[in-house]
């Protein structure tokens, strides 16, 4: 109201307008007028929407966490309305689809993962394979995270499930992180990660095997996590046609958005790689202060 009477009459002095109405100047220029709250209100729901249609599994806490590194003061129970009145909340789904075969009589490995206590990177990768669907064929994806941080580390798009697929997300996990000797690389126990050529690999980097239980494909939920954050939010929206398609599209998610700007809840709603980021300066703080001199 005092926003109108002002406009209305400029000549008379905000203070005065104040007197008038009863109103204290401070009450007055903490409260937007109805004008600005609007514009506010449209400004933060384009906000929202952009984060959800460039996140499509985001939820609204996630979102919340989103809008409030970007500089917004706002709560969830805000961002939840303003999704379900916008038709925001919707998830795909897919039902779950086994794709490995552990009846072989290679050796298996016990499970060393279990109740592992994880402080920094390289100290447990966990490595599985998925399928994508092609118009009439399917192709298949082999991924290692860092269980740490949930940084995709190594990945390798093929047509076949050979042990040459797995094998060539190792290589490539390898030659990025160059991890020393005591990493624990943790699998199911499929074909792949249980033949010759595999665990021999990783016998050469010093690296200890670990294996899930028979039959439990949620003894690797890190990894499952993954594919289906994978799916939901690429694969299941794009529908490639070709094979290259499909390479290049989930490269860029992996590598651009999964492990550069998606938020985790389990990482203080951080990408992978600034929590990464984040904890290589603080021990490098540390390494510091540990050098200087110590005066008695």
């Amino acid at each position: 109201m005092i926003a109108a009477m002002h406009a209305a009459y400029p000549a008379i002095s905000l203070r005065r307008l104040c007197a008038l109405t009863g109103t204290g100047r401070t009450w007055y220029y903490t409260h937007p007028s109805a004008d600005e709250t609007a514009l506010r209100d449209t400004a933060l729901r384009a906000a929202i929407e952009a984060i959800a249609l460039a996140f499509s599994g985001y939820g609204y806490r996630r979102v919340t966490h989103a809008l409030r590194r970007e500089g917004w003061a706002v709560n969830h129970k805000r961002v939840l309305r303003v999704m379900r009145e916008e038709a925001l909340l919707c998830q795909l789904r897919r039902r779950f689809v086994v794709t490995t075969v552990s009846s072989h009589a290679l050796r298996t490995y016990p499970n060393l993962a279990v109740g592992l206590s994880l402080r920094g990177p390289d100290q447990l990768w966990v490595a599985d394979l998925t399928y994508i669907r092609l118009p009439t064929t399917f192709v298949y994806l082999a991924a290692i995270l860092d269980a740490w941080s949930r940084r995709c580390i190594g990945w390798r798009l093929a047509r076949t499930l050979e042990t040459t697929l797995p094998l060539t997300a190792l290589e490539h996990a390898l030659a990025v992180r160059q991890p020393r000797p005591g990493l624990i690389h943790h699998s199911d126990r499929g074909v792949q990660y249980a033949s010759a050529v595999y665990t021999e690999r990783l016998a050469e980097v010093g690296a200890q095997i670990s294996m899930s239980a028979t039959g439990n494909p949620y003894d690797n939920a890190k990894v499952e996590s993954f594919f289906k954050t994978l799916k939901c939010e690429e694969v299941y929206l794009q529908h490639y046609q070709t094979f290259q398609e499909a390479e290049t599209n989930i490269g860029r998610f992996i590598e651009d958005v999964y492990n550069a700007k998606r938020l985790h809840s389990s990482l203080g709603y951080r990408p992978p790689i600034e929590f990464e980021a984040i904890h290589a300066g603080l021990c490098l703080a540390t390494q510091e202060l540990t050098l200087l001199p110590v005066r008695f």
